[in-house]
């Protein structure tokens, strides 16, 4: 039986943020849900620039043979890989068991001749890493999910040796009004529908929009990095600024 990391039923969306402990057990069982169907919507709602996006941490990364790199929310293993192909050993981690499943599925049936990744079941907030053993942490789309924010920019930087890297992928939160109104409507919109054409659920994704909306935005992001011991922390717009890609090296 795969391990649970949550207690109790997950609540419904609308009180899907209320506390920590119920964005977690909300995430548990979502992305348990849409696993299978993760990589298609990731495409879908990046309008096929998803990889670009990601060769692009891979470059700010910049992970070589002699790094030990940690892919935090990995799904099912796009940044994973990619370490991996530039010879780094890399831990993949992500909360929902059945993504870690498909990753594996998904190196098996692609032949990957790279180094292994050791797949890993975690929480964020908790890391099963040991102090300074991690040169590079990357992560796609996964600190705007994270139940609690200082508690998982606060692991991340124990984990990482001085002068490790921090490179994460996400959706931002556009500080204009028009601009975010429209963006969320379009979210809303495309993802409950295809929710609801693909697992019969309109929330679903929904849960995009609705995450972004309480998302502090990347140069608050960057703000909380600075104060969790990545003193250069920034952030890169990307699409227009409805993206982001933040960098940041630890502290000596």
């Amino acid at each position: 039986m795969s391990p649970s990391f949550t207690t109790g039923e997950p609540p419904a969306l609308d009180r899907a943020f209320d506390s920590p402990d119920d964005k977690r057990r909300y995430n548990e069982r979502l992305f348990a849900t849409i696993a299978a169907r993760y990589d298609l919507i990731t495409r879908l709602l990046s309008f096929g620039l998803d990889q670009r996006w990601k060769r692009r941490v891979q470059r700010l990364a910049a992970a070589g043979p002699d790094d030990v790199v940690l892919d935090l929310a990995c799904g099912t293993g796009d940044l994973a890989f990619g370490a991996s192909g530039r010879g780094a050993r890399v831990i993949g981690l992500d909360l929902t068991t059945r993504m870690l499943e498909l990753a594996r599925e998904r190196a098996r049936r692609e032949a990957h001749r790279e180094r292994a990744v050791a797949w890993v079941a975690g929480d964020m907030t908790s890391l099963p890493i040991a102090d300074r053993s991690v040169d590079v942490v990357t992560t796609g789309y996964g600190l705007r999910n994270v139940p609690d924010l200082p508690a998982a920019l606060a692991e991340i930087r124990r984990v990482l040796r001085p002068g490790g890297r921090l490179v994460a992928l996400d959706f931002d939160r556009p500080e204009s009004r028009a601009v975010r109104a429209i963006y969320l409507a379009y979210l809303d919109v495309v993802g409950g529908t295809l929710g609801w054409l693909l697992h019969r659920e309109p929330a679903a994704y929904r849960y995009i929009p609705a995450s972004i909306r309480r998302y502090p935005g990347a140069a608050r992001v960057a703000g909380m990095m600075r104060a969790a011991g990545f003193p250069d922390a920034r952030h890169v717009p990307v699409l227009g600024g409805l993206m982001a890609i933040h960098v940041a090296h630890a502290s000596s």
